[in-house]
């Protein structure tokens, strides 16, 4: 049994490094920086009335999930989430980083970068479980539902369909897990009685949701040209030959 599952962990090792060295680095490198954009902007609430609330990383949030979707379309909803455990990785490598230079002491004062940089660990904690978990969604959602569309799986209508439900529905759980879990359990007890009423965390997850698919629709026919694009030119013919030779074993 011991050796069964070191191998299984080697094989899991072994396909994720073959797939980030077959998705092309551009999609890979705007995917982790808006993960990390996204969790740095969230400590900024843009706006706090009565029954609305948002926080700064809806700005960046929608490039996430178009870049999950495109993923997700090419490579399956397994291999969008491999990527996306991969940026929450890098996003907690950044922000410990930024923590230890926002602990070490200097001559002048660096007290308002460092509050930036040094971040809020609940906030992070609370980004973590929302991202990871909302990506799940999004991506096995967008795929079921890219399944659905039997005679013509790669045009442009299965795509916008799958890619704008999956991405209204995994954005509106994401802003909901990390809306309750920030404003409504930890901000209360440590800032200062600072909160969101559960009613501003749903309208701020519905109108966030929303206003990141009206983003998802602009730049989705930019998605669907690299969906395109990658299966002319037969991109990721190495993980997806990995992948196969491991299901026929």
């Amino acid at each position: 049994m011991k050796k069964t599952n070191s191998g299984w962990l080697k094989r899991e090792f072994q396909e994720t490094f073959i797939l980030l060295r077959n998705i092309p680095s551009a999609v890979v490198a705007l995917f982790v920086i808006s993960v990390i954009a996204m969790n740095i902007l969230a400590n900024k609430t843009l706006v706090n009335l009565e029954y609305l609330a948002i926080d700064g990383g809806i700005l960046i949030s929608w490039l996430s999930f178009l870049s999950m979707d495109v993923v997700t379309k090419h490579y399956g909803p397994k291999a969008s989430t491999r990527l996306s455990i991969f940026a929450m990785c890098v996003n907690l490598l950044t922000c410990f980083i930024f923590y230890i230079a926002s602990i070490i002491p200097t001559k002048d004062d660096y007290s308002a970068f460092n509050t930036i940089i040094g971040g809020t660990w609940f906030i992070l904690l609370s980004s973590s479980i929302a991202f990871l978990t909302s990506a799940i969604i999004n991506n096995l959602m967008n795929y079921a539902i890219g399944k659905a569309f039997k005679n013509n799986p790669d045009g442009k209508l299965a795509f916008i369909t799958r890619s704008y439900i999956s991405t209204f529905i995994g954005q509106f759980f994401d802003n909901l897990i990390f809306a309750i879990m920030t404003f409504m359990i930890f901000a209360p007890i440590f800032w200062d009685g600072f909160h969101w009423t559960f009613v501003q965390c749903v309208t701020c997850s519905l109108i966030g949701a929303g206003l990141e698919l009206i983003m998802e629709i602009i730049f989705s026919p930019f998605g669907y040209m690299v969906c395109k694009n990658w299966k002319k030119n037969n991109i990721g013919k190495e993980y997806f030959e990995f992948v196969n030779s491991e299901v026929t074993r």
